[in-house]
């Protein structure tokens, strides 16, 4: 994700999470933190073949612990396997950045999301009371373990491969 993606990011933003959208302000202060040598976080944009924003995804990052900050896949492009790109490539950053667990946070009533993230191989660790506001809605906390080598642990059958989406390519 550039600069220049923040506006079209959003617009998806607000038609996915109406409730609890993110600013400007804080997309601009999560991008400041992706280039140069102590870079920390990344996030990354899909686009669909007429140029359009179809998803995003951003990772921050601190002392060895990954945390997923955001995953958003336009309706049209659910089951696709979008979202498992973005995934991907928000797991490789993890990778990238020496991070031995990544966390991510999701709503208790996201049951797509879940359903994506159990795939991946995250296991809930704990609650979070009324975290999502306004809704005053929980989130679900969840954890992945990687090994040393960046991969999942040897206990997981979560494959990291996931077929392409058609019509998408994805961009930092």
């Amino acid at each position: 994700m550039r600069w220049w993606d923040i506006e079209a990011v959003l617009g998806l933003e607000h038609e996915l999470f109406p409730e609890d959208a993110w600013t400007a302000g804080l997309f601009w202060s999560e991008l400041a933190r992706t280039r140069g040598p102590s870079a920390t976080h990344r996030y990354v944009v899909a686009e669909a073949e007429d140029g359009r924003l179809a998803g995003y995804g951003g990772l921050a990052t601190t002392a060895g612990t990954g945390d997923i900050q955001t995953i958003g896949v336009l309706p049209a492009y659910r089951g696709t396997g979008l979202a498992g790109r973005l995934m991907d490539e928000l797991l490789a950053a993890a990778v990238r950045f020496g991070c031995h667990e990544v966390l991510l946070e999701v709503r208790v009533d996201n049951a797509p999301a879940k359903r994506l993230y159990e795939r991946y191989g995250f296991r809930a660790i704990g609650v979070r009371r009324g975290y999502y506001q306004p809704g005053n809605v929980d989130a679900l906390v969840m954890r992945r373990a990687l090994d040393d080598g960046g991969t999942p642990e040897s206990s997981s059958s979560t494959s990291l491969s996931t077929p392409p989406a058609q019509g998408t390519h994805t961009h930092g």
